[in-house]
């Protein structure tokens, strides 16, 4: 059974990891015992020599071939090949739980006590002006699309915005349609924007499909994928702050229910500190609720 997995640009390692471990375990119950061949990819994710960066370096030289490769038979990646000379182990863990090396349990998206401006490109960069869209494309590794919906045409779009200390390193930049971009949160934190495409990607995934084959279209439904979009009808703003709120950060009922005066003023600590203005728009969704979920973390710290 060959197995693949293409590290897109919006994964970390947190995101990654477990996905890896979902797809053995799949593979696993839908043939018990087949081989497995797993080919594993890597989108963008390079530092400023052209290598890999940590999270993609981490998968490469440590996950794949110490956790992932005694449950495969093969294991093809960019940088090597690997042959399992014993038979590959069938007890295909449920799911993998990530874990943090003992006083670094905090959140891999942001320092919530500081907030600080977080970029992914750690190096200082001297380009002044925005790169190309064939840059940009060249280092995601995608064509003129949308990374969310795959649609065209598609607006450069920063990470983290100029406004807020973001670079013109074509690391910071992203492809997206008009309309994901005016969803797309305004934050000084580079991961949390990736996390936010990483969920939009899962939410709008029926939206890839509308230009595809019929027969296409059946195959992904037998497969379990949704081919119709979601309904995007008109929603209000805190109803869809809520969602989000419920569906990328897993708040429960219990979370909604600690919201008091003191958690408002910590929120719109964290809006003016570490949010911004993009293109003049000003109520959106997406960086609504970082600023919420922030606040909340920073509250549970004090």
């Amino acid at each position: 059974m060959a197995l693949y997995h293409d590290m897109a640009v919006y994964e970390n390692f947190e995101r990654s990891a477990p996905r890896i471990f979902q797809v053995l375990h799949k593979a696993q119950q839908t043939a018990p015992g087949a081989p497995r061949l797993l080919f594993f990819d890597v989108q963008g994710h390079r530092d400023s020599e052209g290598g890999y960066d940590h999270d993609a370096w981490e998968m490469l030289n440590d996950f794949l071939p110490e956790k992932a490769f005694p449950y495969v038979t093969e294991l093809h990646t960019p940088l090597y090949v690997m042959k399992n000379p014993r038979r590959q182990n069938d007890l295909v863990p449920d799911q993998l739980l990530v874990g943090y090396p003992e006083g670094e349990e905090k959140s891999f998206w942001y320092d919530i006590d500081s907030l600080p401006l977080r970029t992914r490109e750690t190096e200082e960069t001297s380009r002044r002006t925005s790169p190309s869209k064939q840059s940009i494309m060249e280092y995601l590794g995608i064509a003129e699309e949308c990374l969310i919906c795959w649609g065209s045409p598609v607006e450069r779009a920063h990470v983290v915005p100029a406004s807020l200390g973001g670079s013109m390193d074509v690391r910071n930049f992203a492809l997206l349609c008009v309309e994901h971009h005016r969803q797309a949160p305004d934050i000084a934190d580079a991961e949390a924007f990736w996390a936010w495409v990483d969920y939009a990607e899962l939410r709008d995934s029926g939206s890839k499909w509308k230009r595809a084959p019929e027969e296409v279209k059946r195959w992904v439904e037998a497969s379990g994928g949704r081919v119709e979009p979601v309904d995007r009808g008109e929603t209000a703003f805190l109803a869809a702050v809520e969602f989000e709120l419920r569906h990328l950060y897993n708040w429960s009922d219990e979370d909604f229910a600690k919201v008091s005066w003191a958690f408002l003023e910590e929120y719109h600590h964290v809006l003016d500190r570490a949010t911004g203005r993009h293109f003049g728009v000003e109520r959106k969704v997406a960086t609504h609720a970082w600023a919420y979920h922030v606040a909340m973390l920073r509250l549970s710290r004090s």
